[in-house]
């Protein structure tokens, strides 16, 4: 098994509950209707973290995930900064959410309906952060940012509305949604990680009017990438194995 990259696919119940139990205000119902999407898709893929706050083995899984600190992740390059601003509307830089702790980068937008895109990073993110509950070391060490490439859409009161609905749960680790003030300030943070974004041909398209390729960024406490996921590399598991990898790493060389 190769430990850079790898294999598997999850999502959650919770989830589920968590937006089929949201109650759209009509300010907010095309948010909302959005956000139902995870849920559509997730309604046909229910699988429930176990009691233990483990991700069990099934046919998704269908292979025991290595144990952490049993490999090495090489860093692969220092994580690009940016101007953006968050569900507040505060500006910030990039790098205030990917230093200090282990954090989890996922490019996203509202609008997408691809089911092994946006919604399906955003199950594996609930799982995480449902995980990270049940662990107060975790929850501590370990942060989830979802970034907008659609900042013309996605606003600030859009990504506020977006993020109450996937935030049935209050405990767990910081998990901020964030995007940026314009296009402009958008490109050089999708050119520095390498994540492409095109405007579909139909603007209508049923699975939304971007298309992207699915990456999703791990980065240690000094904003190092030491991973990154696809669409078919995401597995909550082998995430989850990860981060307490670099933990153990931690450990490990504060005691040198």
């Amino acid at each position: 098994m190769k430990v850079q990259f790898h294999d598997g696919t999850r999502s959650s119940g919770n989830v589920q509950r968590g937006l089929a139990g949201a109650r759209p205000s009509r300010g907010r119902n095309r948010t909302r209707g959005l956000a139902l999407v995870v849920t559509l898709w997730l309604a046909t893929h229910v699988a429930s973290i176990a009691a233990d706050g483990a991700v069990p083995r099934d046919s998704d899984y269908d292979y025991d995930p290595p144990a952490p600190g049993s490999y090495a992740l090489p860093v692969i390059k220092m994580a690009p900064d940016g101007a953006i601003i968050d569900s507040a509307g505060e500006a910030l830089n990039l790098r205030e959410f990917t230093h200090g702790r282990i954090t989890v980068l996922s490019f996203i937008y509202t609008r997408c309906a691809a089911p092994k895109a946006c919604p399906y990073a955003t199950g594996v993110f609930y799982d995480l952060h449902a995980l990270s509950a049940e662990d107060e070391g975790l929850a501590k060490s370990m942060r989830l940012v979802s970034l907008s490439f659609d900042p013309d859409h996605d606003t600030p009161q859009r990504l506020a509305e977006y993020s109450e609905a996937m935030g049935e749960q209050k405990a767990g680790c910081e998990w901020r949604f964030v995007t940026t003030k314009s296009r402009a300030e958008l490109d050089p943070i999708l050119i520095g990680y390498g994540q492409a974004v095109d405007k579909r041909s139909n603007p209508n398209d049923p699975q939304g009017p971007l298309y992207h390729i699915l990456r999703i960024f791990l980065l240690d406490r000094e904003g190092r990438i030491r991973n990154i996921y696809s669409s078919a590399t995401l597995d909550p598991r082998l995430v989850l194995a990860d981060v307490k990898t670099l933990l153990l790493e931690e450990t490990k060389f504060s005691k040198q």
